[in-house]
């Protein structure tokens, strides 16, 4: 598969829609196993409503495989209705446990008969590698269990016949990301967020009484949560299993924290995963950390350790999107899959699900596991995946600063500016980017209030200690304004002269890409614009031509996430009511569109798909009959400039009319919360890591240059750094401007509208789902990326 697009071409030149796959006369059996994780539940309500979409019947089999060995009542025929409002519920509702039976042949002879009986002979198996090996297994065995039964009496030898094969398909859920071949695992990103609420939580009462925290969180033989929590809050020092500290760390750390001290910073924050140990296969444990903290440097330490609170409360946004796709692409696997295809998992990579075969998934898993046990621990690094080895890399260079003495100085001024309206994640950007320069031996200067600022001279050098704790600050410290340079082209060249700026890094909205082709398009005029400048995508609406995502819109997400499960509880409680409430995003759709998704929205009104009078009519009446079931609320959610005439308050009031005795309404406009909170786990992430890949790009461009008083004129020295599909990719803003609907400020192609389907689907609505892209096994090694990206790991 050399290229994303060549999928169509084996399926002749039409896309592949759902409609050609039929599950009639199929049984799917849904299990959750091992350890818990939040948005299991949105996998098995994905699961459930998809199976029974395309006509498949689908089995809940309640705790795990415990539930399938013992048979009876724990294997148990799902409707509709049975996963409704599970969407926000945390855990699984089905129930996992821990299952020794299963590992036994007779085990699983007494689970082969309990499933033929019903006919169920495909498995979506919802938990982590060890879950999905044992599924595996039973998939090799599972004609030969077949035929002992027949042999013993207890099914007919037609079962054995028509029953033949077993298709399985796994989805990974796990809150550790432990498993090699998926960017995240469900669960990863709910457990960062409970990780981040705590210290965020810490650090207000660290600061007041000058203490160090120690922080022990979970991952035994994994140290991603431990990483991605200190790279989100940056910690001054991580213990990871798989990248243990160099020999006389205990010396190294105590000096770093001392400094730290020095400078002013009144607080310290040690990150420990559970698994800790050093280069002699130790395990470093958080009450050690602490004793070695308080002895040798006297410091008031206390330890924190997270335990099972990382594995509860509500799921992130992230995870139930993630969940939802992973179900419904689960059971298209199934529907497709022949005797010949391997168990498979359905995974992310970039913003693309993909199939791998799951034995080799599980194979690199246990080689990391391995490569640690041998102390290779350069391997093991490696082994654990691109977006590991790229976050240790981040995290050692956002943290250690090296002293002044030992940075090779570039002579080069480097500014950055925030531009547009606030996103949260963006102050996480410039901490990034101000660091990263500073690392590269520039000097970085900070431009205060936009565009705005930058032409009266608001321009100042930012320090490294500047930017300390900005990560999990919302909003923009620096200050951010919609101004475009257009207007002040004269004084924003002056001061970019009398500064002598060398490279410029924006942060921001569609302004900062309007501001950009202005800035291109002024550099035959002034030649102070002639140096490599690059836009950092930061929004809430995400919006920005060249990127999939930008930073600020996962927080919006969660805010409105949050909010309409608490209006969905406050409708279960009055019944048979309907909410309509109004999101942000100008015209992009993006917000709606998967605020629905993770919220399980009834519909969702967005300018980028136009609807009439006989949409909004036939949603009336689907929420009539809705309200005929056991699920009596609704919820539905309008894009802010979906329609001129179709307002929030027509819709409301037409609801309210074609409802009258059936349901009744209300209206809420969630308005500009949706800017502001502290980012999110995924928003300081990205923006951290995304910024630092910008800062590298303008460090080798300005390396070239050095001392030859070169300018940049060529369009590939101005550029948008994004996300596409699975690449991380530097645009030029020129040849951006065709892919780019001006007057309604947004990308003519939106990759999540292929995503619009499922909300419809997943609300019992007939959809059309292209399913064309899905159908190929990858295999593990196989990175694909274009020619001129790079992999992006989120």
């Amino acid at each position: 598969m050399d290229d994303v697009d060549s999928s169509s071409a084996s399926s002749g030149s039409f896309p592949k829609y759902l409609e050609h796959l039929s599950g009639d006369g199929k049984a799917i059996g849904v299990l959750t196993s091992g350890g818990d994780a939040q948005g299991m539940n949105a996998a098995v309500r994905a699961v459930v409503r998809m199976g029974i979409y395309v006509g498949a019947k689908v089995y809940f089999i309640y705790e795990g495989y415990q539930g399938m060995v013992d048979g009876g009542s724990n294997i148990v025929e799902a409707n509709w209705e049975s996963v409704s409002s599970i969407l926000q519920v945390g855990g699984t509702i089905i129930g996992s446990a821990r299952c020794q039976a299963f590992r036994s042949r007779e085990g699983r002879l007494k689970a082969a008969c309990n499933l033929v009986r019903l006919g169920i002979t495909n498995l979506c198996v919802i938990g982590g590698d060890g879950s999905l090996t044992g599924a595996n297994l039973f998939r090799k065995e599972w004609n030969g269990l077949l035929e002992e039964l027949a042999k013993n009496g207890e099914i007919d030898k037609d079962a054995v016949e028509k029953h033949s094969y077993l298709n399985v398909v796994g989805m990974v859920g796990s809150i550790d990301n432990d498993f090699c071949g998926t960017d995240m695992t469900i669960g990863t990103d709910s457990a960062l967020h409970r990780i981040i609420e705590v210290v965020d939580a810490i650090m207000t009462t660290a600061q007041s009484h000058q203490r160090t925290f120690v922080l022990e969180v979970m991952g035994r033989h994994c140290g991603y949560l431990a990483l991605v929590s200190a790279l989100a809050c940056g910690a001054d020092w991580v213990f990871l299993p798989e990248s243990p500290p160099e020999e006389g760390w205990e010396e190294n750390m105590c000096l770093k924290l001392s400094e730290n001290r020095a400078q002013k910073k009144r607080l310290n924050i040690i990150i420990v995963a559970e698994g800790a140990i050093d280069t002699q296969n130790k395990p470093i444990s958080s009450e050690k950390i602490k004793e070695l903290v308080v002895k040798q440097l006297g410091f008031d330490t206390r330890v924190t350790i997270l335990g099972h609170v990382q594995r509860g409360g509500t799921p992130s946004a992230f995870d139930r999107i993630l969940a939802s796709r992973m179900g419904v692409e689960a059971v298209v696997a199934l529907l497709e899959a022949t005797p010949q295809t391997p168990a498979c998992v359905v995974s992310l990579r970039g913003n693309h699900a993909v199939r791998l075969p799951l034995m080799e998934c599980v194979q690199m898993t246990q080689d990391v596991q391995k490569a640690m046990d041998e102390r290779r621990f350069k391997d093991a690094v490696k082994l654990r995946g691109r977006s590991f080895e790229g976050n240790l890399k981040t995290y050692k260079r956002l943290a250690m600063k090296l002293p002044d003495d030992k940075i090779a100085k570039s002579n080069c001024n480097v500014a950055v500016i925030n531009v547009g309206a606030p996103a949260a994640g963006m102050n996480a950007a410039v901490r990034s980017a101000v660091r990263v320069g500073i690392a590269d031996g520039h000097r970085m200067y900070a431009v205060y209030d936009g565009f705005d600022g930058f032409a009266k001279g608001q321009v100042k050098e930012i320090r490294w200690g500047d930017v300390g704790g900005w990560t999990g600050q919302g909003g923009s410290i620096l200050g951010t304004k919609r101004t475009l340079p257009g207007k002040h082209l004269e004084s924003i060249a002056e001061q970019m002269r009398s500064h002598s700026i060398n490279a410029l890094l924006i942060i921001g909205g569609f302004e900062a890409y309007l501001g950009l082709l202005e800035l291109a398009a002024a550099r035959e005029k002034h030649e102070e614009f002639c140096v490599p400048m690059v836009m950092v995508p930061a929004t809430v609406s995400n919006n920005v031509p060249g990127s999939d995502f930008s930073i600020g819109a996962d927080t919006a997400l969660n805010t409105i996430t949050d909010t309409c499960d608490r209006i969905k509880q406050s409708a279960s409680g009055t019944k048979r009511r309907v909410f309509i409430i109004e999101t942000m995003g100008g015209y992009c759709g993006y917000l709606a569109n998967m605020g629905g998704l993770a919220a399980g929205a009834d519909a969702a009104y967005i300018f980028e798909e136009p609807f009439d009078i006989r949409d909004l009519q036939s949603n009336v009446e689907h929420l009539t009959e809705k309200m005929k079931t056991t699920i009596q609320r609704g919820l539905v959610l309008r894009n802010e400039s979906c329609s001129v005439n179709y307002t929030t308050d027509f819709i409301y009031q037409l609801y309210s009319e074609e409802g009258k005795g059936v349901f009744d309404c209300r209206k809420n406009v969630l308005g500009h919360m949706q800017q502001g909170g502290s980012p999110s786990p995924f928003d300081r992430n990205f923006g951290t890591k995304i910024s630092a890949r910008a800062m590298e790009w303008i460090t080798d461009k300005l390396k070239g240059s050095q001392g030859t008083g070169k300018k940049f004129v060529s369009d590939d020295s101005i550029c948008v750094l994004g996300i596409s599909k699975r690449d991380l990719r530097f645009q030029p803003v020129v040849e951006l401007k065709k892919e780019t609907d001006f007057e309604h400020r947004i990308p003519k192609e939106q990759w999540w509208l292929k995503l619009r389907p499922l909300m419809k689907i997943l609300a019992k609505y007939k959809a059309s789902y292209d399913v064309s892209d899905a159908g190929k096994l990858e295999s593990l090694g196989h990175h694909h990326t274009t020619s001129h990206g790079e992999p992006a790991a989120i």
